[in-house]
């Protein structure tokens, strides 16, 4: 038979995320607003949420809740989790319930290990990337995933990937579900920072809870 026929790629198993990017307004009032807390050493103490993250990495601190409110990010996560869920599952949420949001700094040889999160929805995305993440050490036609974030699923298996790598680019961000499993690998060149911001919220317990316990 030599009709060639039309193939279809169907994906229906796994989490679903999504990617958008941070409006520039948006990305600007968050690196100063982390620039600022840096040089404050009394915010940088008070804010400090190192020892409840997964990170070994240079710093993690909290962003403050009116913060968030009044630089947009709230509405901007809010707004794109809803359009997430409605296209995604043909469902409205009426409720976005910020539980934290962060800032992870990462240098040169630091790492996140495979965690995942609380809540219902979480998300990642990049406010500062080197220029350079290094090479890899033997060949240089090897993947070279210095500085990815990797999300982690399921099996490895025929038809099937258990992961999947993200390349960070400034303004990026992906939401995915809490339970999903990530990691971010270490960098090496030269010693600038990996600048990333997460959160975790509550949805609507309705639309979360698909096993209506």
């Amino acid at each position: 038979m030599n009709e060639q026929s039309r193939v279809e790629v169907i994906r229906p198993f796994g989490p679903l995320i999504a990617k958008v990017k941070i409006p520039e307004k948006i990305l600007n009032e968050l690196n100063n607003y982390v620039d600022k807390i840096i040089i404050d050493e009394k915010k940088s103490k008070d804010q400090d949420f190192g020892k409840h993250l997964a990170g070994n990495v240079t710093q993690e601190f909290l962003l403050d809740q009116e913060f968030i409110k009044n630089s947009g990010w709230l509405q901007f996560l809010a707004n794109c989790t809803g359009t997430w869920i409605n296209s995604s599952m043909n469902l409205k949420i009426t409720e976005f319930n910020m539980i934290k949001s962060w800032i992870v700094r990462q240098f040169a040889n630091e790492y996140n290990p495979v965690h995942w999160h609380s809540g219902h929805i979480s998300g990642a995305g990049f406010l500062k990337v080197p220029e350079n993440l290094g090479k890899t050490f033997q060949d240089q036609k090897k993947n070279n995933n210095n500085g990815k974030l990797e999300l982690i699923h399921g099996n490895r298996a025929f038809l099937s990937t258990a992961k999947y790598t993200i390349e960070p680019k400034v303004g990026d961000f992906y939401f995915f579900p809490h339970y999903l499993m990530h990691h971010v690998y270490p960098f090496s060149g030269n010693n600038e920072e990996r600048r990333s911001i997460s959160f975790n919220a509550l949805i609507d317990k309705k639309i979360f809870d698909v096993f209506g316990s």
